[in-house]
């Protein structure tokens, strides 16, 4: 149930869900095998729970989203705010998908190491600090609401996602960053963003639902359940924290977190080496 509620407030906060499910077993000492079929249908239920909080969020905008694309395809044209705001999530999910196909399998390599994980996470510190320091140069400070993004924004944005394929760099941190590089407000950056995750965790999570019925699974059902359901309630609270957060406030909180969790578990984990 720990890791449920990691999950749910990870995901959405720009401390890397991944990079804190490698990390807390183990300064825990956890017996945990991410391999177990048990364990990947345990984790399969914490993001469909993750995914469906995110539905339930935003439904009104998703109600929009979903009517203005059906009226872009009847025209033949993209003419209202809703309609644009859908197609470039349908490209900003294009890479994300891509980098999935061709990229997740070589990067899990790096899942067992606690020591890159870590200097994962010391390196999303850096890329927060990055972003907000050019955020705040003159040529950036004008404000672009998402309705008035490119599309080659909408792919860039999409396709900073993919940087949560290394455990320890989170997918919201590097979306922000490339939304606010891209010229959106705090908040029109971090909205974007959790709209974008939406139809990537749900679809990830859907895609890999076959394994809670599998036969090994069965001996995890119940905890996959409630985690689901904690997941879930931890992922509306979240996101219901950050879009209030980001009115006011910026990712650097967020960046001096991840340094300072990312330089103390890196420590520990060089110094394990050396023992």
């Amino acid at each position: 149930m720990l890791l449920a509620a990691l999950q749910g407030v990870s995901e959405l906060f720009p401390i890397s869900s991944l990079g804190h499910t490698v990390l807390l077993p183990w300064l825990l000492r956890w017996p945990v095998d991410r391999s177990d079929p048990m364990f990947l249908a345990f984790v399969v239920a914490l993001h469909f729970g993750t995914a469906l909080a995110l539905v339930v969020f935003y439904r009104r905008d998703w109600l929009r989203i979903a009517a203005g694309l059906a009226r872009s395809l009847v025209r033949g044209r993209i003419d209202d705010a809703d309609a644009r705001l859908g197609w470039l999530l349908v490209a900003g999910t294009v890479p994300l998908a891509l980098a999935g196909v061709f990229l997740e399998a070589p990067v899990r390599r790096l899942f067992g190491s606690p020591a890159l994980v870590s200097a994962f996470l010391i390196v999303n510190a850096f890329v927060m600090f990055a972003g907000e320091r050019l955020k705040r140069t003159a040529a950036l400070r004008a404000e672009k609401p998402p309705a008035l993004l490119s599309f080659r924004d909408g792919v860039s944005i999409g396709a900073s996602q993919a940087l949560a394929l290394f455990p320890g760099i989170s997918r919201s941190g590097a979306s922000i960053v490339a939304g606010l590089l891209a010229g959106m407000t705090h908040d029109d950056a971090a909205r974007f963003s959790f709209l974008l995750a939406t139809p990537a965790i749900f679809a990830a999570s859907v895609l890999e639902f076959p394994r809670l019925l599998a036969p090994a699974a069965q001996g995890v059902l119940l905890e996959s359940v409630f985690g689901g359901i904690l997941a879930g309630l931890t992922a509306y609270a979240s996101v219901a924290f950050l879009t209030r957060y980001f009115h006011n406030n910026d990712l650097r909180p967020f960046g001096w977190y991840c340094l300072t969790f990312g330089v103390i578990c890196f420590t520990l984990a060089i110094m394990k080496v050396i023992a």
